[in-house]
């Protein structure tokens, strides 16, 4: 699935830089900020059993990556690479866990240039897991959970220059089957929870950061100006 994944990429660059009336790549990075995912408790036959239901509570993660841009008049296709850490903290009645995701996210986007610096743009992403779990704060392990294969994004990006300013919204498309944990109840390092369904795994995200634009017609003039430059000499 990865080599056909990146094979279609590759593909695809290849042909649309053919046709496109220019290309740019460039970095991209910044934070997001993760939603979703329920945690409930059942009855279990024990005194200590927990009843309630805990909302993932969202924390700030971080995106790093690279991205291609094929421009057509006023609109634009754009993949990406990039890297992903996001963050969700559970509350049990004792203490709370930390749902982490680390992540590869491979966007298809179209976009459209709707005036000035202002674009809009909206696609799929397809998503390789590295890890995602389910820690206590003594690092104990409960859960790996099941992939989420594909996303969808929505945004806007403001240019500057070669600079922008870049906003969307991730949404998992496809829910995961709920998973049974037999979380720590008692103890110094107890929860207060036996035991859980978390019912669904999936982190959404909003999604901020900056980007630099690198355009490879203005790289080949300066390439051309150092070349003369040197022949000159």
């Amino acid at each position: 699935m990865k080599k056909i994944t990146l094979g279609i990429l590759l593909f695809a660059g290849v042909s649309f830089s053919g046709m496109s009336q220019e290309l740019s790549y460039g970095l991209k990075g910044g934070g997001n900020y993760s939603l979703g995912g329920q945690i409930t408790g059942f009855k279990s036959g024990t005194n200590n059993d927990w009843a309630g239901t805990s909302t993932g509570q969202g924390e700030l993660g971080i995106h790093a990556g690279v991205f291609l841009q094929f421009n057509f008049g006023d609109l634009f296709l754009r993949p990406e690479i990039v890297y992903t850490s996001m963050e969700s903290t559970f509350e049990f009645p004792r203490k709370s866990a930390t749902y982490a995701i680390q992540k590869f996210d491979i966007p298809f986007l179209l976009g459209y240039d709707l005036t000035g610096p202002l674009s809009i743009y909206a696609g799929p992403s397809i998503t390789y897991l590295l890890d995602a779990l389910l820690e206590g704060d003594e690092k104990e392990t409960f859960l790996v959970v099941q992939k989420i294969p594909v996303n969808a994004q929505i945004g806007a990006l403001l240019e500057f220059g070669n600079f922008g300013v870049d906003i969307r919204y991730e949404h998992s498309l496809f829910k995961a089957d709920a998973q049974t944990l037999d979380i720590l109840e008692n103890g110094p390092h107890g929860y207060g929870a036996n035991m859980v369904s978390f019912e669904d795994t999936r982190l959404h995200q909003v999604i901020f950061g900056v980007t630099y634009k690198f355009t490879a017609s203005e790289s080949n003039r300066r390439r051309y100006s150092y070349d003369r430059r040197r022949r000159a000499r």
